[in-house]
C-alpha cells in the first residue's frame, strides 16, 4: 500500500529542513483528455516546486502571497489563504496588509523553498502574488498589465496586443517584461521604483491602456463592462488594484496538463504555445535557456509619463474608470451599473445614484 505520509528534505539557504508530505500520491492533476499518462501526484508537485524554487522565489518571494487550495485537486473544492493558518512553520514568514475596506490582518510571505513545499503539502495549486513587498505592502515594485483575451479570441490575438503595449511602455520609459498568465492570456509587467501607491499605479495602467486601445481599436478594449467588450483583447486594469492578483510567474494553473504560468523571452513571443509549459517541462526549460526574467528587478522605472498620459486623459473627458464590486465606491467613480441595464435619470452627473 502507499505510503500516506513521507518527509522531504529540502536546502534552503540556511540549511537543510525536513518538510513532510501527506498523501504524496493522490492525484492534484488528472491526466488531460487524450492523455495516456499518469495524472500529476502531489509528490511530483513537491519536487516541482524545489526544481523552480530560486526563479520562484525571485518572482514570488518576499511579498504577500494568497495560496489558491484544492482539497482533493483542480477537479475538487477551491478556496483561497491569506492569513497563515494555524500550525503554520516557523520557516514560513508573514507580513500585516491592509486591505481595501480599511480592514487589516497578516498575509503569508514565501521566502524559502521549504514555504514552497509546505504551501504545496497545504493542498496549494495557484500562488498569487501582491505587485509589493513585504517591507512595504503600499506601493508596488512593478506595474502589471494582463492582456485578457475575450470570447473568440486567444493567445494568437494577444501576442500582436503584447508587441504593441511593449512599445507603449517603452515610449512612457518602461522596460517590459512578458509572461503566458497559464491559460490563454499574457501579462506584461514593468519593475517601477514603489514611490506610488496602488491606485496611483492603476491610474498608470489605465492611461497605458487607453494608448493601446487608440492605437489598435479593432483589437484591444479597456471596457469594463464584458457586453461591450466584442472579441478583443481586454486590458484588465482593475488587476493593479490593492489585493488584485495574478497569477505568480512559474505558478502552475488549476487547468488541464498543468499548464504554468511562464516568463518569456519578447523573442519567444510569436510562436508561444502556452500548452508547451507545464511542471513536467519548465524544469528542463529553465536547465536550457535560465530564467527570462533573471533581471526584472535590476532596474525599474518610473511611471511619470504615464500619469501625465492619465491627467491628459482627464482633462480630454476619460475619467475614472469603474472598480471591482466588493470595493468601496470610489472618488469620481462612474456608476457600476452595466450600460445596458442604466437608465439615465436614475443617475446624478458625478455617477452616485438619484435619491427619492
Amino acid at each position: 500500500m502507499a505510503a500516506d505520509r513521507v518527509t522531504l528534505t529540502v536546502t534552503d539557504p540556511d540549511g537543510e529542513r525536513e518538510v513532510a508530505l501527506s498523501s504524496p500520491n493522490k492525484v492534484v492533476w488528472p491526466p488531460a483528455e487524450g492523455d495516456t499518462g499518469d495524472g500529476i501526484t502531489k509528490a511530483e508537485f513537491a519536487e516541482y516546486a524545489q526544481q523552480v524554487a530560486e526563479p520562484f522565489l525571485a518572482a514570488n518571494g518576499n511579498r504577500p502571497v494568497s495560496l489558491e487550495r484544492f482539497r482533493d485537486g483542480i477537479q475538487g473544492e477551491q478556496f483561497f489563504s491569506k492569513n497563515p493558518p494555524k500550525g503554520t512553520p516557523d520557516f514560513v514568514d508573514a507580513v500585516m496588509c491592509t486591505y481595501n475596506s480599511g480592514r487589516r490582518h497578516p498575509q503569508i510571505v514565501l521566502n524559502r523553498p521549504s514555504a514552497i513545499v509546505w504551501a504545496v503539502q497545504m493542498n496549494t495549486v495557484v500562488f498569487h502574488p501582491w505587485a509589493s513587498l513585504a517591507d512595504n505592502t503600499d506601493n508596488p515594485v512593478e506595474l502589471r498589465i494582463d492582456l485578457d483575451p475575450q470570447p473568440g479570441t486567444g493567445v494568437e490575438q494577444a501576442i500582436p496586443a503584447a508587441h504593441e503595449l511593449r512599445n507603449v511602455l517603452r515610449e512612457a520609459g518602461l522596460e517590459p517584461f512578458i509572461k503566458t498568465s497559464g491559460n490563454r492570456g499574457l501579462h506584461v509587467f514593468c519593475p517601477i521604483v514603489p514611490e506610488w501607491e496602488f491606485l496611483t499605479v492603476r491610474h498608470a495602467v489605465i492611461a497605458a491602456g487607453r494608448e493601446l486601445e487608440r492605437r489598435m481599436p479593432e483589437r484591444v478594449t479597456t471596457s469594463w463592462w464584458k457586453e461591450e467588450r466584442g472579441e478583443k483583447i481586454f486590458v484588465d486594469f482593475n488587476q493593479a488594484n490593492r489585493d488584485r492578483t495574478m497569477a505568480g510567474a512559474y505558478s502552475p494553473r488549476a487547468k488541464p496538463g498543468a499548464p504554468v504560468s511562464t516568463p518569456l523571452h519578447w523573442d519567444e513571443v510569436d510562436d508561444v504555445d502556452p500548452r508547451r509549459f507545464t511542471i513536467r517541462t519548465i524544469p528542463q526549460r529553465l536547465a536550457d535557456i535560465g530564467d527570462p526574467w533573471a533581471e526584472l528587478q535590476k532596474d525599474p522605472g518610473r511611471i511619470d509619463t504615464l500619469l501625465e498620459w492619465w491627467e491628459r486623459d482627464v482633462q480630454n473627458g476619460l475619467g475614472e474608470m469603474p472598480f471591482p464590486p466588493e470595493f468601496p465606491k470610489m472618488p469620481g467613480e462612474p456608476p457600476r451599473v452595466q450600460p445596458s441595464k442604466k437608465v439615465a435619470a436614475n443617475w446624478n452627473p458625478d455617477g452616485t445614484p438619484v435619491e427619492d
